[in-house]
Order: structure tokens, then C-alpha cells, then sequence
């Protein structure tokens, strides 16, 4: 299946099942893609929060959510994402240092927020590196294990006298500003074509119905050739 989705002659296939809108739609979608930037959760309690950090990632631009679940559930509160959790990628993790090591290992540097450290404000935070932007729970905010292996720790300015903010809002405020400046700026940002494919593929595959019955065609007819 691996395979299936650097296949072109696949996506071509797959286009005779969708209306050339759809396609149209996914391009635009695509062209403000970004892996540059991406965000991670850890322990969430309040589903619709996650749900609502994912539909942040969407509609900005983010393609994956990394969600830590070392204590709470494995759901996702679909009247919330309203959709978003088809068109973003979900990575799931036992614990935090199994999400750090596997966003080093891309090439992601460790980001922090929180209003109560000593941090550099959203506004100068260097938007050049690749970043996984980390939030924490409700009440307690990140865990020791995330915050001692930060590369760099940002904070949204308040000027009132509650100094905290929900965490789906935090994220949006986060995203929305991130997203804006990159877009502003010469870095390439985008998905690279190979990342470019794979979404086609798999955003056409899940606009068809019956699509294991098309893709067994699929392959019946390579087969054959």
C-alpha cells in the first residue's frame, strides 16, 4: 500500500472518480501546506480542545499534530475537528520523549510555550527553523521532560490580569501568527513533491466511496499489463 501513494498512474486513476473542483480544491489546499512548522499536545484532558487544536492546524496551514497520551484517551471530538481530522495528519505517542525523539530526528527543533517562563514573545520568535511548537494541559501546562529539553520557549503577550489563556486558543493565536510571518518570508516552507503526491493520493482516496473495491481494480489492471 506504501508503494500506492508515490504512484502517479494511481492518482490519475483515482481522478476519474472526483470532480475536477475537487481537484482544484485539494491544489489550493496543498499550496499553503507547510511540515516547516508543526504542531504537538501533550495530555490533554478536554477532547474538544484537541479537536480543536487539529481544526487550528487546518485551517492555517498545519499538516501534522503530534498528540502525546501517556495519561488520557486516544479520541477525537469529530463535531469539533468538523472534518479537520481527514485532512491532517494525526501522530500519536505513549509518552513525551518518544514525540521528542521522533521530531529531532526530522529535523524539528524543540519549542516551549507556556506565559509563566522566561521566553522570547511570539512576535520575535525566529520563524527560519524547522519547529514542533509544544502546548501542555489545561492546569498544569507541559511536563519536566518536555521543558527540560526545549530549544526555545515563546510566550503570546497579555496585557490583562488573567495571564493564561485556553489551550485551543493559545494554539490558534500561536499558529495563525507563525503562519502569517513564514508565508511573508523567502524559506521553503511548502511540501516537497514527493509530500505533495502522497496527499493527493490519500485526500482523493478518502473523497471515494468503495475505495478498497476501485483500488483492488487498480491493481487487477496493472497486473494484467
Amino acid at each position: 500500500m506504501e508503494k500506492l501513494y508515490q504512484d502517479k498512474n494511481y492518482l490519475s486513476y483515482l481522478y476519474e472518480f472526483i470532480t475536477p473542483n475537487r481537484r482544484e480544491g485539494f491544489e489550493r489546499v496543498l499550496a499553503n501546506r507547510t511540515r516547516h512548522i508543526t504542531i504537538a499536545i501533550e495530555d490533554v484532558y478536554q477532547l474538544h480542545n484537541t479537536s480543536a487544536v487539529m481544526r487550528s492546524c487546518e485551517v492555517f496551514g498545519v499538516q501534522d499534530l503530534h498528540v502525546i497520551e501517556e495519561r488520557f484517551g486516544k479520541r477525537i471530538d469529530k463535531e469539533i475537528a468538523m472534518g479537520a481530522e481527514k485532512w491532517v495528519d494525526i501522530h500519536r505517542y505513549q509518552n513525551a520523549n518518544q514525540c521528542i525523539d521522533t521530531l529531532r530526528e526530522k529535523g524539528y527543533q524543540i519549542v516551549i510555550t507556556s506565559p509563566h517562563i522566561d521566553a522570547n514573545y511570539l512576535q520575535d520568535f525566529d520563524v527560519s527553523k524547522k519547529s514542533a511548537i509544544f502546548f501542555g494541559t489545561e492546569k498544569n501546562g507541559l511536563s519536566p521532560e518536555i521543558m527540560n529539553q526545549a530549544d526555545a520557549k515563546i510566550k503570546i503577550p497579555m496585557v490583562g490580569f488573567t495571564e493564561s489563556l485556553n489551550i485551543s486558543v493559545s494554539a490558534a493565536i500561536v499558529i495563525q501568527d507563525l503562519m502569517n510571518r513564514l508565508r511573508q518570508t523567502s524559506i521553503d516552507w511548502k511540501l516537497t513533491e514527493e509530500e505533495l503526491l502522497e496527499k493527493r493520493i490519500d485526500w482523493t482516496r478518502k473523497s471515494i466511496k468503495d475505495i478498497d473495491f476501485i483500488t483492488e481494480r487498480y491493481l487487477q489492471f496493472q497486473h494484467q499489463e
